[in-house]
């Protein structure tokens, strides 16, 4: 009897599909996640009567984005500026087509704001995505869609479609956050690279370089988060990558502040 159950079990395991066949898990689309902002914090805010007082946020990123520890930074937006705050971003994207539920492909699926926020994440970065230059996907290359794969042709791709939406729409970009794994995620002297033989210091210049051609408000997080190596484990997740809700609560202020006029 024992003979039999050992055989059944082994021709079980035989038919079990290798990890190549098996079918992959869809990546999960955006929940248009919602925060609405309280009304009595609201009436005693210094920003009021800023020009975005009032206004419909649309937010998009990767896991930095929408996180639930973000909500901590976003409902600070949403009190201090009267403001519904719309997230679409997904764990795991990034500007390049290549990288998770893209960020152009949130962009994509969003409807009609005020205010867009592009959150530049990690991802790309970190998994090894061209970075390309500040031209591509734009009129000095007729929008070849071959640079939608590099972080900057998809940062173009973004500005372009928002404001064939609304071309009154206030555009905003936050720089990548710090993380702390490795001395390239926080140094912007580091010469540690990528793949592709660039630094992280590279992609967050390239993503400021995009915004300038184009006229897009930079908040530069990486340089204004104030956490460093002497302080980031009161404010990190023990992967060193992504915040705690009091990493966020320190950026959020900043963030509302910058969201108010757009500087």
């Amino acid at each position: 009897m024992k003979r039999i159950i050992v055989i059944v079990a082994a021709l079980a395991l035989v038919a079990l599909p290798s990890a190549a066949q098996m079918p992959r898990t869809p990546m999960s689309h955006p929940d248009q996640h919602v925060l609405k902002p309280d009304s009595r914090k609201a009436r005693k805010s210094p920003y009021k009567g800023a020009k975005n007082y009032g206004a419909r946020i649309a937010v998009f990123g990767g896991s930095l984005s929408v996180n639930a520890e973000s909500d901590a930074a976003k409902q600070i937006w949403a009190d201090l500026l009267d403001a519904e705050v719309t997230t679409y971003g997904v764990g795991g994207a990034g500007f390049s087509i290549d990288q998770g539920y893209s960020i152009q492909k949130q962009v994509d699926t969003a409807g009609v704001y005020d205010v867009y926020v592009l959150w530049a994440s990690t991802n790309d970065f970190n998994n090894n995505r061209e970075c390309g230059t500040w031209r591509d996907y734009s009129v000095f290359d007729g929008y070849d869609a071959s640079k939608l794969h590099t972080q900057c042709g998809g940062i173009n791709y973004c500005i372009r479609t928002i404001l064939e939406k609304n071309p009154r729409a206030e555009i905003y970009f936050f720089t990548g956050l710090r993380f702390f794994m490795n001395d390239s995620g926080h140094n912007p002297f580091s010469e540690e690279k990528n793949r592709t033989g660039l630094t992280f210091a590279d992609y967050i210049r390239a993503q400021k370089e995009c915004c300038e051609y184009y006229g897009i408000p930079v908040l530069d997080q990486f340089s204004l988060q104030g956490i460093n190596e002497f302080n980031f484990e009161g404010y990190y997740k023990p992967d060193k990558l992504h915040m705690t809700e009091e990493g966020y609560r320190r950026i959020g202020p900043v963030q509302a502040s910058f969201l108010a006029n757009g500087r």
